[in-house]
């Protein structure tokens, strides 16, 4: 399993809006200069974020956007899975169909990649983005 170039900026993109502050607002170039993100990629991916729900998008002059939640309550499983979909080291863990042996739910391989897939999950969904700010500015 791979992270894409594509969540890499989401969790950028998300730390950003994190140290700036819970209440504040920025616009998608002050995003892209901070974190080094293509302007076009990094709006494709806020469409994403916003969809959703992890950031809010505002319109019109003083537009830009803000995170829709705090910072504690978004992890990193909640940006990845925004931008790539479902997290799977495995795509048989995803969807038993794609078992090449035709056996997911008593295959020994299948039930390991499995309890490690669980493992992932459960790290990445210990990981905020209030955690990250504090390692950020310490």
């Amino acid at each position: 399993m791979n992270i894409t170039q594509e969540a890499d900026y989401g969790i950028r993109a998300i730390l950003i809006l994190t140290l700036s502050g819970e209440n504040s607002k920025l616009d998608a170039k002050t995003i892209s200069k901070r974190g080094s993100i293509p302007l076009r990629f990094l709006l494709k991916l806020l469409r994403k974020l916003v969809s959703a729900g992890i950031v809010i998008s505002y319109r019109g002059i003083n537009g830009g956007y803000s995170l829709a939640k705090p910072p504690k309550n978004i992890n990193l499983k909640d940006v990845i899975e925004a931008i790539d979909g479902p997290i799977a080291i495995n795509r048989c863990i995803y969807d038993p169909e794609f078992c090449n042996a035709n056996r997911a739910s008593y295959c020994s391989v299948h039930n390991s990649l499995a309890k490690v897939q669980k493992l992932l999950e459960e790290q990445l969904e210990n990981i905020n983005f209030e955690n990250l700010r504090k390692q950020e500015i310490e």
